[in-house]
């Protein structure tokens, strides 16, 4: 039978934790951060091993941020425990990333909901649809998440839309949500979704800025595009 090394039988200055202590997270690769995280192997895998196999296996941290929490507990030596240290690791760096933006009091052009929203949504397996809620100055009152579905599937009401833009006094609104498949080129469904919205909205006097979807590092504006 393979003999795989511990990460305790290593040298203490060959560990990753005691090697990030002393010379930072820098000094480290991908797996061996990976490991830290996970903290034990699989009793057949050390965690370094497991973090090289994880990261092999989802294509990098992106696919790791992509898959849910069933799928990666499918994987060998990933159960519950590891799964959500996985994931709540990742979300800790999205966050951090959304809080070194520089704060936003007014949304003027469709790539500035695309730099709000790229890092949260890029990765996401499942299609997410927010309302922006914004003023007459275009300051944004708050954002309302509407729906999340699966891959195939997403359904938002005209009904909920105006309920939630009216209650929260919005002038305008502005609807984001994006393509798992990193593409973002709209559906006949969004464009028909679209088209539902934004003539309930003018029942209300409520105008629509924009529709944007996110993509892969890309997004597609119907206002950019004139199809508002």
């Amino acid at each position: 039978m393979e003999y795989k090394i511990r990460i305790a039988d290593l040298p203490e200055d060959q560990r990753p934790r005691e090697r990030l202590i002393q010379h930072g997270p820098e000094s480290l690769s991908d797996a061996e951060l990976l490991a830290i995280i996970l903290r034990t192997g699989d009793g057949k895998l050390s965690a370094i091993d497991l973090a090289h196999h994880l990261l092999n296996h989802c294509h990098g941290f992106c696919g790791l941020d992509a898959i849910s929490i069933d799928e990666l507990c499918e994987i060998r030596g990933v159960g519950p425990a590891k799964a959500a240290q996985i994931k709540a690791a990742l979300a800790i760096g999205r966050k951090l990333v959304e809080a070194q933006q520089p704060e936003r009091k007014q949304i003027q052009t469709s790539r500035d909901v695309f730099e709000l929203f790229h890092q949260r949504l890029r990765n996401q397996p499942r299609e997410i649809f927010i309302m922006l809620l914004l003023t007459t100055k275009n300051k944004l009152i708050k954002e309302q998440k509407l729906f999340e579905g699966t891959l195939t599937q997403s359904m938002v009401t005209a009904r909920e839309v105006l309920k939630e833009a009216i209650n929260g006094k919005a002038a305008s609104v502005i609807f984001v949500h994006n393509h798992p498949s990193g593409e973002p080129a709209p559906s006949p469904d969004d464009r028909d979704l679209t088209k539902l919205l934004v003539e309930a909205c003018k029942t209300a006097q409520i105008s629509v800025h924009d529709h944007v979807i996110i993509g892969d590092g890309k997004f597609f504006s119907f206002a950019d595009e004139g199809l508002l």
